[in-house]
């Protein structure tokens, strides 16, 4: 009877390090009291700036050179599972480093369409099409936007269709703004208002803070601040 009560209660203090485990392997260690030091938030916050920057620099640089595997974000998802190595490497926790990885994926799929508008933004050239017919997008997985076909001045159809510019009140016949890239490396699109410069980087502002808070939890709570004899006690 003695041995079975000694094995009952072992058994609090074995759940309670199981318990402990999980908490560390899933969320990280986090041993620190009060708030984190400053050099670790900054640690965290580099990070992530570092590889937002990456995956922007590299989709804008293929889209700007013409590189088709950097300009379709391919090179940025690299970007993005290096992060997630090193906050393996620095023992972030998993559900940590999923939700960094999961970021890092949007971001570099939404990089691509924002690249390519940053390169019309610098050096396209704006024309007048006209529109050969309008189609309802909602049905096409558009969200409801209309897509329009249109023709150059030549009379030579376009294989994209435009959505920018092109509305529920626009018909076959009218003409539209279309801004292209001269040296081709990029799809023509619509003109929209406020479209100059670095505007079409709005789009993944929010990707890209959202990634960096991920990041900087996730290096804040892997750091182990107490000693190993600290935690035995």
């Amino acid at each position: 009877m003695a041995l079975v009560r000694r094995t009952r209660r072992a058994w609090p203090s074995a759940d309670s390090h199981l318990l402990t485990h999980l908490r560390t392997t899933v969320w990280g260690p986090a041993e620190f009291v009060g708030l984190p030091p400053w050099w670790l938030v900054a640690e965290g916050l580099l990070a992530g700036l570092l590889t937002a920057g990456a995956v922007l620099g590299t989709t804008l640089y293929g889209a700007w050179t013409g590189r088709p595997s950097l300009a379709d974000g391919e090179g940025a998802l690299a970007c993005a599972a290096a992060l997630a190595l090193y906050l393996v490497s620095v023992g972030a926790g998993r559900a940590l480093v999923g939700i960094v990885v999961l970021l890092g994926v949007c971001l570099a799929l939404h990089a691509p369409q924002s690249a390519a508008g940053v390169v019309l933004a610098e050096r396209g050239r704006v024309q007048s099409v006209t529109v050969t017919s309008v189609e309802d997008g909602a049905t096409d997985g558009g969200r409801g936007r209309y897509l329009c076909s249109v023709r150059d001045a030549d009379g030579v159809p376009l294989k994209v269709r435009i959505w920018r510019g092109c509305g529920g009140t626009t018909r076959p016949g009218d003409a539209i703004a279309l801004v292209f890239d001269p040296e081709g490396r990029v799809p023509p699109r619509g003109v929209e208002a406020g479209s100059g410069g670095l505007q079409p980087l709005r789009g993944v502002t929010p990707w890209v803070s959202a990634l960096v808070v991920a990041s900087m939890v996730a290096v804040v709570r892997s750091y182990r601040l107490s000693r190993p004899a600290d935690a035995k006690r």
